[in-house]
């Protein structure tokens, strides 16, 4: 038995954008607050979302100081604007990092508290403030996701905090917001989503329905992930990529994710790592780990990426998986930690630590091979080989 849990409205398309005061309408919203960042403000993007209201008689207001990697204390600002007047929805517009500050933002400003509180194993299901989540990169799905994950600076830990009041009421996918992604970012974003679908597909956590949306993502970013990358104003690749990236946000959010996103949030935390690229370093390891334990489903994800032939047996599908997560880490510049800028002697004092937070997580007990702490703490360090 499954629990199914989706935005209420979803558009989806090209300039569908201009979708959202009739969205604004449908949930009763006369004045939004607009969570964004100071890039979205550069690319003139807010400019264009607020010009969409205006026209169409809505009063609406913004908060631009949300950062990469949301921090306990970046959202508090947020909270404290939210507070100051009588907002009755909340506009996310940016990558994932600005859709899971506005979701703390529209639940901690109804409900108050610490993200501490809110944190798993602890499920959230009371609405906030309604959420209408717009991304802008194809990579955490997080407009269709009951997930929102916030960093506790004093302790250098990526809280997850899960629950249907973290879920956006309406989600407006619309693909030419990607076009102006940098490559890098689009790399990033993408490894990212297409780490949901696997980890979805082969969680312990998987069911029907999560299957059939993480296998159609899988289908959609495998052939496109390297053409985004090589060519960002390819229309048809960067469609393709965010409608899987949104299918597999809804795949994880309904199935849950696995090792590489429990080992991932905390390199994000104690090296400031952006999470898709932490995801990289780890997804070709973890999958070696993990192999054995789904040989099938493994195969059927590199089928699915179109890695492996649909006729390849599983043993040879996975190991044209493997092959391929490493080649195509080559091939979109993915470094590794040390390359990164990471110091070895500090990566190297703090893995049993991250081994630890990886755990409380709760997400490696999803994984096909759940892992001990040592074993953790050995994949942590092959990421130096």
């Amino acid at each position: 038995m499954s629990t199914i849990v989706l935005p209420r409205i979803m558009e989806v398309g090209g300039g569908a954008i201009t979708r959202l005061p009739q969205v604004l309408q449908s949930i009763r919203s006369k004045k939004p607050l607009i969570v964004t960042d100071k890039v979205m403000v550069q690319l003139g993007y807010l400019d264009k979302l607020q010009s969409i209201l205006q026209d169409a008689g809505i009063e609406s207001d913004v908060y631009t100081d949300t950062v990469p990697e949301p921090t306990a204390a970046s959202i508090q600002a947020g909270i404290k604007k939210m507070k100051s007047d009588r907002f009755d929805a909340v506009i996310a517009l940016g990558g994932g990092s600005a859709i899971d500050s506005a979701k703390a933002i529209a639940v901690m400003g109804k409900f108050g508290g610490t993200v501490n509180e809110y944190r798993f194993p602890r499920q959230f299901n009371e609405p906030g403030l309604p959420i209408i989540a717009i991304p802008t990169t194809a990579g955490t799905g997080s407009e269709c996701t009951r997930v929102t994950i916030i960093t506790d600076e004093k302790t250098d830990e990526k809280l997850l905090c899960i629950g249907a009041g973290f879920m956006p009421i309406a989600a407006i996918i619309d693909y030419e917001l990607t076009i102006s992604v940098p490559a890098r970012t689009t790399a990033d974003t993408g490894i990212d989503a297409m780490t949901h679908a696997i980890e979805a597909y082969v969680s312990q956590k998987a069911n029907p329905y999560s299957d059939s949306q993480a296998i159609a993502a899988m289908k959609l970013i495998g052939p496109n992930l390297r053409k985004v990358y090589h060519d960002g104003n390819n229309k048809v690749a960067r469609e393709a990529m965010i409608l899987g990236s949104t299918l597999a946000g809804i795949a994880f959010s309904n199935a849950s994710v696995a090792l590489v996103h429990g080992m991932s949030r905390p390199i994000g935390a104690f090296f400031h790592v952006p999470h898709g690229l932490s995801n990289a370093m780890l997804l070709p390891a973890v999958t070696r780990f993990s192999l054995d334990a789904a040989k099938e489903r493994y195969a059927e994800c590199a089928r699915a990426l179109t890695f492996a032939k649909p006729t390849d047996s599983d043993n040879v599908a996975c190991e044209k998986l493997l092959t391929t997560l490493v080649d195509l880490n080559e091939a979109l510049s993915v470094p590794t930690p040390e390359q990164f800028g990471i110091d070895k002697t500090r990566f190297f004092a703090v893995v049993e630590t991250m081994a630890k937070q990886a755990e409380s997580s709760g997400s490696p007990s999803n994984n096909p091979r759940v892992p001990t702490i040592a074993e953790m703490v050995t994949i942590y360090k092959q990421l130096w080989n």
